[in-house]
Parts: structure tokens; C-alpha cells; sequence
């Protein structure tokens, strides 16, 4: 069983930009809204990655997977109904959320690598889901992702 190192709590000004990543908000979206600097809000988002021990170049879904599994940030609300979702999409959605090369996406989803891209863009299309980032994020929401971090096996029965 491999396990994970604890998650680092966010200092309050990366909870907060990290807060503006779960709502989908690109790196110059944050710097608009908060009047921090670009090279400030790239910093933090290092710092957020180094908190959560995520690697230095994993996409934005892995980061607000693993921010939402450590309780970091509060997922967001939604009015939209939770879909339901075949077990291949489900995998997908797992896959999305746990790995950032679209090989290993591939891998644990079980596709071709050529086939990522067009089955996630179904998947968007099926959740109404903006990105893979709100996907994740509104995965947690309708509790579709279970409560673990990439890397280590669920416990109970159940998750």
C-alpha cells in the first residue's frame, strides 16, 4: 500500500488563490481579481503544488483534485444535477482527476492516448462541465470522486 506524505495547510493568501484555482480561474483571472502580481500568483501556485506534494508541471485538475481531497478549499456550488455517469466515464473522470500526462489519463482510464481528448470532450459535454478543471471541481461537489489522493489505495468499502 503506498501512502502520501501529509498535506502542508495552506497559509491564508495561498488558501485564497488556491480558492480562485477551484473555481477555475486561470493564473491572469487571479492576478485581476486579487491585484497581486503575475509572478506572485505563479509563485503561490508552486507553493499551492508543493503544499498538496504535487508535482512541479501537473495540470490544474490534478491540483484541484488533490486541494479538495486534503479539505484545503471549499468545493463549489453548483445548481446543476448531478449527471449519471456510465463506469467508463466514471473512470475517466478518476483518471482526470489523479494523472496530468494524457498517457497515464489513457492508461487508467483504459483508452487509447489518441482518444483522451475527444472522450473527456463527451464527458464535458455530458456534465456541462466548462474544462477538465470545473470537472473535477464539480466532481467533488456531486461527490463523484472519492475521497483519495492519486497514489494511495482507498480504504473501506464504499469510497
Amino acid at each position: 500500500m503506498t501512502t502520501r506524505a501529509p498535506i502542508t495547510p495552506l497559509q491564508p493568501a495561498l488558501r485564497r488563490v488556491a480558492q480562485h484555482l477551484v473555481e477555475g480561474l486561470t493564473t491572469q483571472e487571479i492576478t485581476t481579481r486579487t491585484g497581486l502580481s503575475l509572478d506572485t500568483i505563479r509563485q503561490y501556485v508552486r507553493d499551492i503544488r508543493d503544499c498538496v506534494h504535487c508535482p512541479p508541471r501537473c495540470k490544474p485538475p490534478m491540483v484541484v483534485h488533490l486541494l479538495l481531497v486534503a479539505e484545503q478549499v471549499t468545493p463549489p456550488t453548483t445548481d446543476k444535477p448531478t449527471p449519471l455517469l456510465n463506469p467508463e466515464q466514471q473512470q475517466l473522470l478518476q483518471a482526470v482527476a489523479e494523472h496530468s500526462a494524457t498517457g497515464d489519463i489513457a492508461l487508467a482510464a483504459n483508452i487509447a492516448p489518441a482518444d483522451v481528448r475527444a472522450t473527456l470532450d463527451e464527458l464535458l459535454h455530458t456534465t456541462g462541465a466548462a474544462d477538465d478543471t470545473q470537472l473535477v471541481a464539480l466532481a467533488h461537489t456531486w461527490g463523484l470522486l472519492g475521497n483519495r489522493a492519486p497514489g494511495t489505495k482507498e480504504s473501506g468499502v464504499g469510497q
